[in-house]
């Protein structure tokens, strides 16, 4: 039903038979800002959008870095001060690992949102 939750799902399970990538259906606009910050921190390779002519596909360069991804579900709101709480819940150690957020800036990462001083709702964590 949720395109980001069948995203991370699929790259987590390709990621455990350590396949080198992987197809992802149907691309969204918010799930291709996931991926390219995701491809940003390291975590995964080069994406290619593919046009099927229907919803579209992203074919994903997998490293073998991810040891789990998920989306947050339901999906919380939370403040700046609300961040240290959510990191000792997801994360498994400090500077280990982020979160993803979507706020009124765009989607980022925890650290860049402590920085920005913005909150947002909880997407996804990746570690």
């Amino acid at each position: 039903m949720d395109p980001l939750v069948n995203a991370l799902n699929t790259i987590l399970s390709h990621e455990g038979r350590r396949k080198n990538e992987c197809i992802i259906t149907p691309a969204s606009g918010l799930v291709g800002r996931v991926l390219r910050l995701i491809q940003s921190k390291g975590y995964i390779g080069e994406i290619e959008f593919i046009d099927d002519g229907r919803q579209g596909k992203f074919r994903v360069q997998l490293f073998g870095r991810i040891n789990e991804c998920e989306a947050v579900t339901p999906r919380f709101k939370t403040r700046v001060s609300e961040m240290e709480k959510w990191e000792k819940r997801f994360l498994p150690s400090r500077n280990l690992g982020l979160i993803i957020l979507s706020t009124n800036k765009g989607v980022m990462d925890h650290v860049q949102a402590k920085e920005e001083h913005v909150g947002g709702v909880l997407l996804a964590y990746v570690y």
